[in-house]
């Protein structure tokens, strides 16, 4: 059994309607967002005031499956040495003087909930952002802990608040959280299925996408892993493939591919070939090592009639976390209606 892509459906109200459950909780990123920092307000004060007080730890662990999303935003900025630790347990030499801190948004994982009770259980200050009943939470009960209460299992929400709370007490970049959650509402705002393909840049993205494999490339760290996160979203959308990677593991996929014939059927499945399409996620970002690889993976495409499109940020974001956030959500946007256009013969 086939599948093909109908555009129609993307601007039929019924089978939108039916899709509600998937675009729904995408609609909603940026309320989950104020959500999560509002429950977090009652702790927040007296956690930064009492790291504030204390002299700077000597070192910052993040831990748990989640980890990966604060080693891309503190690596390249945390003034203290920083470890990412997404493995059960934590490194051996983590103690009294070091800084534990938790993304744990759904609270069972035991992953998360074996790194906390070792951080307990060594002394070390523990940061944990997790449903205050879980099985995280439990592991986290100690004198060094502070618990920042989590509602709606959303981990960009848990991250926001967490680089809050490490932005405030001078170990993380900039974070903003309302500009985070204004920027998820701008792409929802953009992407509604209430507007019409002619001006809805994720329908359109979804368009382009179907029938091709997509390659997906971010230049900055944070656009990187968004270029992960939204070649997983696609995956997870149509059962095929969907890659992302850095420039030169993406370059042989490129010029592997068979240039395309001026004369060729556009008709022709090509005994079902799905050429590459190169989706770049443009973050702002100008770093010159950035710029050469964009260019070095759209010449290759060009040599080979590769198809290539760009989705970028909403100008005037000031912080990496709402342009990261902003171009997850768009490309979850586009997967969302890359599934919703594909009909089962």
């Amino acid at each position: 059994m086939g599948a093909w892509f109908d555009e129609s459906r993307l601007d039929d109200p019924e089978v939108l309607a039916t899709w509600d459950a998937v675009l729904r909780p995408l609609a909603e990123s940026g309320a989950r967002v104020r959500r999560e920092m509002a429950g977090a307000a009652e702790v927040l004060p007296a956690a930064v005031a009492a790291a504030l007080v204390g002299s700077r730890p000597r070192a910052v662990v993040a831990a748990g499956p989640d980890s990966r999303l604060l080693r891309a935003v503190l690596e390249p900025w945390c003034p203290v040495p920083f470890v990412a630790w997404p493995g059960a347990g934590l490194p051996g030499w983590v103690g009294s003087l070091d800084l534990v801190v938790v993304l744990a948004p759904e609270g069972s994982d035991h992953g998360s909930a074996s790194a906390v009770s070792e951080a307990v259980r060594r002394g070390a200050q523990a940061v944990v952002a997790c449903p205050p009943r879980s099985l995280v939470a439990e592991h986290a009960a100690g004198r060094w802990t502070t618990l920042f209460p989590m509602a709606t299992g959303d981990q960009l929400a848990s991250a926001v608040v967490m680089l809050e709370y490490l932005d405030q007490v001078q170990l993380g970049p900039r974070t903003d959280a309302e500009e985070v959650a204004g920027a998820l509402d701008a792409v929802a705002t953009s992407c509604s299925p209430h507007r019409d393909l002619a001006v809805n840049d994720a329908k359109m993205l979804a368009i382009a996408l179907a029938d091709t494999m997509p390659v997906v490339w971010g230049g900055s760290v944070l656009a990187a892993r968004a270029a992960r996160r939204v070649a997983e979203s696609l995956r997870r959308a149509t059962g095929t493939s969907a890659i992302a990677g850095v420039a030169e593991n993406l370059l042989p996929v490129l010029e592997a591919t068979r240039p395309r014939d001026v004369f060729d059927d556009p008709f022709a499945d090509e005994g079902g070939e799905r050429r590459p399409l190169l989706l770049v996620l443009d973050d702002g970002t100008e770093q010159e090592l950035a710029r050469a690889e964009r260019d070095q993976l759209l010449q290759a495409a060009s040599l080979r009639g590769i198809r290539t499109e760009t989705v970028r940020c909403r100008d005037g974001l000031a912080t990496e976390v709402a342009r990261y956030a902003s171009l997850v959500l768009h490309g979850r946007y586009a997967a969302a209606y890359l599934q919703c256009g594909l009909v089962q013969d």
